[in-house]
């Protein structure tokens, strides 16, 4: 198969998002030219892209690491093109994976270097109006989280700890969590995190709250308004919340 002249047809915005996905211009051409001539060898590919010879095994398998092509056993070897949407998603994966590790990396090193040096003042309290004010903060103390996570869940606020969930699973490995919640045992496992220590049990609880670390804590008001919230790290807010959590947890059942 002789391929003659440059015929890739892809326009440059579609290119231009092509490279913000992590594609270089060799790969962009390569991948094109597979959508365009099917299953090929790598030197059609090499012909049809215009890649240099010497050039192409190393854009083909940078290609395959990246999720945007495949191989298949033949002689000489052909490579085909994973689906675009498919494709597509497989990169989404991969940048939010990074993005996680990326996250971790500045919560771990950056952020204690702003804190310490308290570039600008840090309110010691806030008002969270909302559910995604309350799963942002919320998101912010997990990450944040070192050694011990208490959780106070009353009837009221099951559904908004529910939805977030997933925010636990940004924890490290040797974080602690006690989780307390008001009602029947029958609806003991709308939390679930390997985490979790132990669940205990209360007939009925007028607020509640998470708290990590003993330094700060997320209080839940009151059913009238489920998704007004309170976050302190002052000092004493917090010791009187995380003594009162204890009070409530000697005298809960434990859930089995």
């Amino acid at each position: 198969m002789v391929f003659e002249g440059k015929t890739l047809s892809i326009n440059k915005n579609t290119r231009a998002i092509l490279h913000e996905m992590g594609l270089n211009a060799y790969e962009i051409d390569t991948y094109i030219a597979l959508l365009e001539g099917g299953a090929i060898t790598a030197m059609e590919i090499s012909e049809k892209a215009q890649v240099p010879y010497s050039k192409i095994y190393e854009v083909l398998n940078s290609l395959k690491e990246k999720g945007w092509i495949k191989s298949e056993e033949s002689r000489p070897t052909k490579y085909f093109p994973v689906p675009p949407l498919e494709a597509t998603r497989f990169t989404k994966l991969q940048l939010e994976d990074k993005y996680v590790v990326w996250e971790n990396m500045i919560a771990e090193n950056l952020q204690p270097l702003y804190e310490q040096k308290e570039i600008v003042e840090r309110p010691e309290m806030l008002i969270l109006r909302g559910q995604q004010a309350v799963l942002t903060k919320l998101d912010e103390m997990l990450k944040m989280a070192s050694k011990e996570i208490v959780i106070a869940a009353p009837e009221f606020a099951k559904p908004i700890i529910a939805i977030a969930n997933p925010l636990f699973n940004s924890l490290k490995k040797n974080v602690n969590i006690q989780f307390m919640m008001a009602g029947s045992p029958t609806d003991g496992r709308f939390f679930k995190h390997p985490s979790i220590s132990e669940i205990r049990l209360r007939d009925h609880m007028f607020g509640g709250g998470i708290i990590v670390d003993g330094k700060e804590a997320m209080l839940f008001l009151g059913d009238d308004k489920p998704n007004l919230v309170i976050w302190s790290a002052h000092v004493g807010i917090v010791g009187f919340a995380r003594e009162y959590f204890q009070f409530l947890w000697n005298s809960s059942n434990t859930f089995s």
